[in-house]
């Protein structure tokens, strides 16, 4: 087995563990209304890539496993939370293949559903064997905060006419990367992360965890809005565009915009006022080709990839660091 081999079947180790360990979770059979969609959302399978992060963070760091998981189920639950109160606001009908809570249960039931996840998580991660707990708990604070910004932002982009790149990167440091920074980070606490190399404390480690987390998430994104113009359609689960269709706007968009100029710009800003008819999404690839966005899009993720993962160095080397730098390289450079 090749040292690639082995990191990858470290992740998926770990994924199952995970995957148990949330199977486990006891829940009382009453009121049925508000614990079956709680069981129904967390078995809902999924690739558990932030709760991962965090156990291999720990590992790294020396923890042991059982002290790091329910810190690591309380990042996996939190996202749970996310993604339950994200599809009421998007008004989707699927998850995962799945119908979501609000469309099986009920709006109202949905929103329970997700408040109790968001207080399991508080509750899995007082259980954790963090010796900085309060210092867990602050990190955990932040995150809410820094995510709740980002998903308002991504909201009032909606109707903001003009959005800068620069403004699309910070929605996306919230939006997206404060759960994976936070999953870093709280394996980092699990661990007793120790004083980076002439730094000045055990923040400086963290530090470094959490930037980490911000590239990785800026990189995951920008993959995700090429994979919506480019990837593979049998793969990719839904049509191509729809990022367009919707008149979302991705970094593909915004890049387009802030290089043209004349009628150039405004066929593409016509796209973010009210949506590009989906017979016009083919027109649509080929003029950001023609103007080299998607080039400079990929050209951003291997950018942020490459500096992800030149702030794990911060990790003592070892199968676990080696194992959290291919799961960081695969959750940027997906197909699917």
């Amino acid at each position: 087995m090749t040292p690639a081999d082995e990191a990858a079947a470290h992740v998926r180790a770990l994924a199952g563990e995970v995957d148990a360990a949330l199977a486990a979770l006891a829940f009382p059979s009453a009121p049925d209304d508000l614990y079956a969609p709680v069981r129904y959302v967390l078995g809902g399978g999924g690739k558990r890539v932030r709760p991962v992060l965090t156990l291999l963070a720990a590992e790294a760091f020396g923890a042991a496993r059982e002290g790091a998981m329910p810190a690591a189920l309380a990042v996996e639950v939190f996202h749970a939370f996310t993604l339950v109160h994200d599809d009421i606001m998007d008004h989707a009908e699927t998850r995962r293949g799945r119908p979501t809570v609000h469309v099986r249960w009920s709006e109202p039931t949905a929103i329970l559903a997700g408040d109790l996840l968001m207080g399991l998580a508080y509750r899995l991660l007082d259980e954790a064997r963090i010796a900085r707990a309060a210092d867990a708990r602050a990190a955990f604070h932040r995150m809410v905060t820094r995510l709740c910004e980002g998903q308002a932002l991504d909201m009032a982009f909606e109707t903001t006419p003009d959005v800068r790149l620069a403004d699309y990167l910070g929605m996306i440091d919230g939006k997206t990367g404060a759960l994976l920074s936070l999953s870093l980070v709280l394996g980092g606490l699990a661990g007793d992360a120790p004083d980076t190399p002439g730094g000045d404390g055990p923040a400086n480690a963290l530090a470094a965890l959490d930037a980490a987390g911000r590239d990785l998430g800026r990189a995951f994104q920008i993959q995700d809005d090429l994979l919506d113009l480019t990837a593979d359609p049998e793969t990719w689960g839904k049509p191509l565009g729809g990022d367009l269709v919707e008149g979302k706007k991705t970094f593909l968009l915004l890049a387009a915009l802030e290089r043209t100029t004349g009628d150039e710009r405004t066929w593409f800003a016509r796209v973010g006022s009210g949506g590009l008819p989906p017979f016009e999404v083919d027109e649509a690839r080929r003029r950001l080709d023609r103007l080299g966005v998607l080039d400079d899009a990929r050209a951003a993720v291997d950018a942020y990839v490459a500096s992800g993962l030149a702030a794990l160095d911060v990790l003592p080397p070892g199968p676990a660091a080696d194992a959290l730098r291919t799961l960081a390289a695969s959750l940027a450079h997906r197909t699917a």
